[in-house]
């Protein structure tokens, strides 16, 4: 004979203290649950209204600046450290932990045109419009002792942009040519040029650092390879490049920011067709840089917004706007990838948060679980109609609404023109070219 009894055990579900959470037991039978699909899409479009509600990204305003910021850098080393510089020869250095200046450095007359830091953090260098290179200490000059550069280098042009080697001591300029300094000479080791006209930035690769990219004012954008102290190659496109800025993870990829209010992503073995095309600004974007994980990147356009892109989406994400803020000249990505900065002509540098939702402080064990349930819950539901919506939807201001609208007019009435002429004309004799192709004129090697 078969007896069948119901045994309990009371450490189970029994508490041992208040403090203790009380235990809930589940089965997890998919036919015990016919509406759990239901009950999650519900809790899946809670949670997207709830990060809308709670997206509040700026978080504040360095002023102090009496001219427009012209550039940013970062510091190798210490998150808290920033440096600015702005169109009246001043340097600034920023504490972002106590939201201050801690240092202020009369280094040029005329605009600062560019800066950047050395790889160990101890010094940096700036070049201004007064034809000269110079290289300052990063700590305060001592008691007693003026504020002075350690070197100072007198140019024959002015320059128009600087980067340092991310591992030796060495730096590049550009102005009429892309220059390659070493910090103990007074002299360029090796001068490199392709075209007559004046180039605006140049940058090194993060991982491959021997190679370097510039971008001129005669819409090319060129390779350079500074162990042959020789250029590369060159990708000529439709309008001008304000910049270049590599991906910190992928080696041969770096986006573009252009005049023609895209920004091209492109791989540097296959030049003739970009890799993604990304559109939403409505004016030239004038700065770009990536976040350190390499997935993402920030960019600063004269429409007075700074938009945040996905390497593989050819849309942001995110788009980030105040009242105050005029047009953006320079944005960079903070080293631990939670906060942005940018720097605009009405003097202020602003700090913004990554993620506009995100919650700021230590989280409880708790609050982090029901975080990354609500993340995946997301994941999950973000193609349905009235969720994707939700998430989607941004409020512009009214100049950039209004562009937006001009210019999708004007998009679909070139594309109806073309429509028509291919439908009239001799077939093949009008083919049909892709967005990624269309803005690439020629690739010279």
């Amino acid at each position: 004979m078969k007896v069948k009894m119901l045994s309990r055990n009371p450490d189970n579900y029994v508490r041992e203290t208040k403090l203790d959470l009380q235990r809930v037991p589940r089965n997890y039978d998919p036919t015990l649950h016919p509406f759990e699909v239901p009950r999650e899409y519900v809790r899946a479009l809670n949670a997207t209204k709830l990060e809308r509600v709670f997206a509040k990204p700026f978080l504040a305003s360095l002023d102090g600046h009496r001219d427009g910021v012209n550039c940013l850098a970062k510091h190798p080393k210490s998150l808290a450290t920033v440096l600015s510089g702005a169109c009246d020869g001043e340097v600034r250095i920023w504490n972002l932990t106590k939201r201050k200046c801690i240092r202020t450095i009369q280094a040029h007359e005329g605009f600062v045109r560019g800066i950047c830091t050395r790889f160990c953090g101890t010094s940096f260098f700036t070049v201004g419009d007064d034809k000269t290179v110079k290289q300052w200490k990063m700590d305060g000059p001592g008691y007693g002792e003026e504020e002075e550069p350690l070197h100072t280098i007198l140019g024959k042009t002015v320059y128009t942009g600087i980067d340092h080697h991310w591992k030796d001591p060495a730096f590049a300029t550009c102005g009429q040519q892309v220059d390659i300094w070493d910090e103990q000479r007074t002299s360029p080791i090796c001068s490199m040029t392709w075209g007559f006209d004046s180039i605006n930035s140049v940058k090194f690769n993060p991982i491959e650092t021997f190679l370097l990219g510039s971008c001129a004012s005669d819409r090319n954008i060129v390779l350079y390879d500074m162990r042959q102290a020789t250029p590369l190659k060159k990708v000529i496109l439709d309008m001008r490049t304000n910049t270049i800025c590599w991906n910190p993870m992928e080696a041969f990829i770096f986006t573009a920011a252009n005049e023609d209010y895209n920004l091209y992503t492109f791989d540097m073995r296959a030049l003739d067709t970009p890799v993604m095309v990304h559109m939403d600004h409505v004016s030239a974007v004038l700065d770009v840089d990536y976040c350190p994980t390499g997935k993402e990147f920030v960019s600063a356009s004269f429409d007075k917004s700074i938009r945040i892109f996905p390497v593989d989406k050819s849309r942001s994400r995110e788009v980030y706007h105040t009242r105050r803020m005029q047009h953006v000249i320079c944005v960079c990505w903070t080293a631990d990838s939670r906060y942005i900065m940018c720097g605009s002509d009405e003097m202020n540098i602003r700090l913004w948060k990554a993620h506009a939702s995100e919650k700021l402080g230590v989280l409880a064990s708790r609050e982090r679980a029901a975080q990354d349930y609500n993340r995946k819950l997301k994941e999950k539901f973000q193609h349905y109609p009235q969720i994707r919506r939700i998430a989607c939807h941004r409020h512009l201001p009214k100049s950039i609404y209004s562009q937006i609208q001009e210019q999708r007019v004007m998009r679909e009435a070139r594309r109806r023109k073309e429509l028509n002429r291919r439908k009239h004309s001799k077939p093949g004799s009008v083919p049909v070219v892709s967005e990624r192709k269309k803005h690439v004129l020629a690739v010279v090697k």
